[in-house]
């Protein structure tokens, strides 16, 4: 079986379980339920993820010669910085792994949404976009900053111990958690719910994960 017949096999699954939760239980309830199943799915990556943060943590005195040595030549610095972090397991990309696996099941509870799934969260059709919802999305919109707060402030204590606070780039990354309070803002309802829902997933799986995984690498 090709990867791409894979892939829409297990869309296909998702559908149905989606289109399944709608049936039993609220259009809202469905989407969360459906966002933590998601995101269970694809926890091996969030392990993934945590893992290699951690290592790259562990780089930041070899990171800041790097910077020291490299500092007149940007090129040179980010070869050097990735082929550090590719031989000690701490690629950078890993990060984004969550999020792009996320992105096939998002897209398809979009895509649901838009056709027509019937649904509204307070009154506020689940289609709905910021404007003509004011007082629900705000409420989204505060919880995605609470959200977004904890792990941006995670990343700058990374950077000061790193001593790389002073980086432009590496600021830029310190922000991205903010992020989600854009899309949240731009999307319609049903896609705040999903973002807001895996963002605290995310909060919560950071917690439960990164613990034990600190105990080990110690």
């Amino acid at each position: 079986m090709s990867i791409s017949a894979a892939l829409d096999a297990v869309l296909g699954v998702a559908h149905s379980a989606l289109e399944g939760l709608g049936t039993f239980l609220t259009p809202t309830l469905a989407i969360i339920v459906f966002t933590v199943l998601i995101r269970l799915l694809i926890s091996p990556l969030t392990w993934l993820q945590i893992r290699s943060a951690q290592r790259g943590a562990a780089l930041a005195p070899q990171l800041a010669v790097l910077r020291e040595k490299h500092r007149d030549d940007p090129m040179v610095l980010a070869t050097e910085t990735l082929a550090l972090q590719r031989a000690n397991g701490a690629s950078p990309f890993a990060a984004m792994l969550p999020a792009l696996a996320q992105a096939p099941f998002f897209m398809l509870m979009y895509h649901l949404v838009q056709s027509g799934w019937a649904g509204t969260l307070f009154g506020v059709p689940l289609a709905a976009h910021l404007s003509a919802g004011l007082p629900v999305f705000a409420v989204l919109l505060a919880l995605s900053v609470a959200l977004a707060w904890w792990p941006a402030r995670r990343t700058r204590m990374q950077m000061v111990a790193s001593g790389s606070a002073a980086d432009p780039l590496t600021r830029i990354m310190g922000l991205l958690p903010y992020l989600t309070v854009v899309m949240v803002a731009w999307l319609p309802l049903a896609g705040g719910i999903y973002l807001v829902t895996s963002t605290a997933w995310t909060a919560l799986e950071q917690l439960v994960l990164r613990r034990p995984m600190d105990q080990f690498s110690r």
